[in-house]
This record gives structure tokens, sequence and C-alpha cells, in this order.
């Protein structure tokens, strides 16, 4: 569809505090962890990076504090490529964070919203002519339901493509669940959907990420489609769920062919587990290619 993808990611911008140690502490107790970093974060900016080193012309629409990690990470964005124009900066608020400990290469995660908080259906009216230029949406759930449903509408009335990662999964209301073009849950958050009363007439929307055991989908046919994981040396999960939506943004943006996109964006999670932190594992597209090609090869 477009060589040079345009990809607005409309959602969180968090600090992420991640802690590495090799055991929980238990109620009233103090342990030493391993390891302390901090790594910019929030699942809507981990998509937006991943969509950035892919080669996708992004905007993210966010908002911060007037803090320290704010002015941090709105730098960050400059350094990625990432226009920040749709960013806005709330005062007497603090930014976004994520206290994140990494155990047995797998992670726990408490967010505090912040500024996160703070992302109005006001600030989409604000930021209108960005979300335009864009071929593609992506939202999270890590900001109001109100500003979701919002952006959703919008999109829809103006034949916007839209993908929904729903995460942290809370309830949906029924008319996103309509009106999206795609949901991104996890195997967790299928079943939540799946008890819904719609949920069979949104199949066909399913792009359900297994881990380590890959993908799901019901390709235009109709025919279930599972596509494996890989095998790769994981060394941090955090934010393997955002660079898989990143890359699908982008690829669906880049071919519109579904199955392709998938591919890519499944074999972009993979391999980013394989270093810390959620943006520091985030592969570019050679990478990437080279990765499917040489897993191919050893199948033959």
């Amino acid at each position: 569809m477009n060589s040079h993808p345009r990809v607005c990611v409309i959602g969180s911008i968090n600090m992420d505090l991640v802690t590495t140690t090799k055991k929980l502490p238990k109620k009233g107790e103090t342990i030493l962890g391993e390891r302390f970093e901090t790594y910019p974060g929030g699942k809507g900016a981990n998509q937006a990076v991943t969509s950035a080193r892919l080669g996708a012309d992004v905007s993210m629409i966010g908002a911060i504090g007037n803090d320290t990690f704010g002015k941090t990470l709105l730098q960050h964005f400059k350094s990625e490529c990432i226009s920040e124009k749709g960013i806005k900066i709330i005062p007497d608020i603090s930014t976004g964070v994520a206290a994140i400990t990494v155990l047995d290469n797998d992670n726990r995660i408490i967010v505090s919203p912040g500024a996160n908080s703070k992302l109005t259906p006001k600030l989409i009216d604000e930021a209108q002519d960005i979300i335009l230029a864009n071929d593609i949406i992506l939202l999270q759930l890590e900001i109001p339901i109100e500003t979701v449903q919002y952006t959703v509408d919008f999109a829809y009335k103006h034949k916007i493509p839209v993908i929904l990662n729903p995460a942290p999964f809370q309830i949906i209301p029924e008319d996103i669940l309509k009106k999206v073009t795609y949901l991104t849950p996890n195997e967790i958050e299928f079943l939540s959907i799946s008890e819904m009363s719609l949920a069979e007439s949104i199949k066909e929307k399913m792009i359900i990420t297994k881990g380590e055991h890959g993908v799901k989908f019901i390709s235009k046919s109709g025919e279930a489609i599972s596509i494996p994981g890989y095998k790769v040396n994981v060394k941090d999960t955090t934010g393997a769920g955002d660079t898989f939506n990143g890359a699908l943004a982008t690829e669906l943006a880049r071919t519109g062919e579904l199955e392709q996109a998938i591919v890519f964006a499944n074999a972009a999670a993979a391999l980013s587990v394989e270093k810390f932190g959620a943006q520091g594992g985030i592969p570019d597209r050679k990478e990437i290619i080279a990765f499917i090609r040489k897993n191919e090869e050893e199948l033959r």
C-alpha cells in the first residue's frame, strides 16, 4: 500500500523502572535485587518506537508531566525521529511510570498512569489534523477508555484503519469492538473477550498472540491459521507484545497483507525478548527479514 507508511500511535508514555531479582519479597520482607535500570516505556511509546525503527513516519499522541522523566522522554522521541507535536505537557502531575520486576525471564508490572490519565477526547480533537495524515492508528488501554472510544469513532467516520491492543485488559464497550479493524489480545485477554455476546461476530478481527507459541488468526477465507513461535534466548519479555503491535501496524500500512504482516510482527516480537528493556530489544527491519529467512532455511 505504502512503501513509506505513516502510523499514528495514541497511547501511554511512561518511564520504566526495572528491577531484576532472583526472588520476590514476602509481605513485610526486604531483599536485595540484582540490577536496576530506567528505560523509556509505556505501551503507546513502545509501539511508536517500534514503528519508527521499522521505517514508518510516526506521530505520537499522548501526555507527559512537566518533570524530569517527561523531559527525558520528550527528547527520546526526538532522537527516535518520532513526531512529538501531538504530545501534551500537563502541569502539576507526574509522568507515568511502570515499576517492573523481572524474575526468571518473566515480568510483573505495576503502572502508575500519571499524565496518561489526562489524555482526554479534547486532546484528540486538537490533534485531528495529525491523525488524518496517517495510514493507520494504533491504540492500547493505558489511557482513558472514553478517549479510546472517541478516537475509534473519529477513525471510523474517516475510514482510517485501527488496531486496538486490548491491554491492560478492561471491559471494552461493544461499539469499540465493532468499529476497530483489528484486535490483538494475548491468550488471557482473548478469553475475556470470548465471554462477550458479540465474540463470534468479531472473531475475524482477532489476532491472538501466544508468546513462545506464536500467533493465531482467521484468514480472509475463514481459515484458522496458527503461526508458530521461534526458539530464542529469552532475557526479558517486557514489551514483546508492544513490539508485535508496532511491527504489525507498520507492515499493514506498508503492504495491506495481513498474513505477511503477522509473520513479520511475530518475528519482531521474538527478537525483542533477547535484550533487556521494552525498547532496548526492538530490532530493525533488516534484522527481522534476516531472522525470518534464516529460520525458513533451517526448516527446509
